[in-house]
């Protein structure tokens, strides 16, 4: 079923200026397309990344401004077009909604490389004009190439953190081939992504 006319009011919490505190804030999310996915947000993980664009310590924050690319849910509608995403999925959304989809990296699945600049999920300017909101809200839509599933039987909790910090180590350690046996891995520092590293990198 497609909604290419149809709005959907959409509640989250947003930022309204550099103070970073976050207020509920009602907005409208864009019409499901033929190749979009529908997602109940049940939960996002907290990146320091939020804080950032909430202070608007870049300079570059446009308000209201909804925070969160560590995303997870239930798929509750889908585009015609969609295929392997059904209604009832589990599934995560990350960093980035949107790609121009065209290009060579996008055409090798590594959309975040992008020649023209990934769609960040957040404070970003999308192809239609409009300025992204995050996963600090009840649901969003995305193209289906920006949703991936996640294992019913995986905890959205657990899932929802690696969608950025958990991508963020995984990619260069698969990019060098360090899932092949012998190899060695350095560690410098265990916040967030270094304990990440140990979880992924002993596995």
């Amino acid at each position: 079923m497609d909604s290419q006319t149809k709005t959907e009011n959409c509640l989250g919490w947003a930022a309204t200026d550099p103070t970073g505190v976050l207020s509920p804030y009602k907005f409208s999310r864009r019409p499901l397309g033929s190749d979009d996915v529908s997602i109940k947000i049940t939960h996002c993980g907290v990146c320091y990344a939020d804080v950032i664009w909430s202070r608007n310590m870049l300079g570059d924050s446009i308000y209201p401004l909804v925070p969160g690319h560590e995303i997870a849910g239930i798929v509750k509608e889908v585009g015609s077009n969609v295929q392997g995403i059904k209604v009832g999925d589990h599934v995560g959304v990350g960093t980035y909604v949107n790609s121009c989809r065209n290009c060579e990296y996008c055409n090798d699945g590594i959309e975040v490389q992008c020649v023209k600049g990934p769609v960040f999920t957040f404070n970003h300017i999308d192809v239609d004009g409009t300025v992204t909101k995050g996963g600090y809200s009840s649901h969003i839509v995305v193209h289906e190439r920006c949703c991936f599933k996640i294992p019913s039987n995986y905890p959205l909790a657990s899932a929802a953190p690696l969608l950025c910090a958990g991508i963020t180590v995984y990619t260069p350690m698969m990019r060098y081939n360090m899932n092949q046996p012998g190899k060695s891995l350095g560690v410098i520092g265990l916040g967030g992504l270094g304990c990440c590293s140990n979880r992924v990198g002993s596995v």
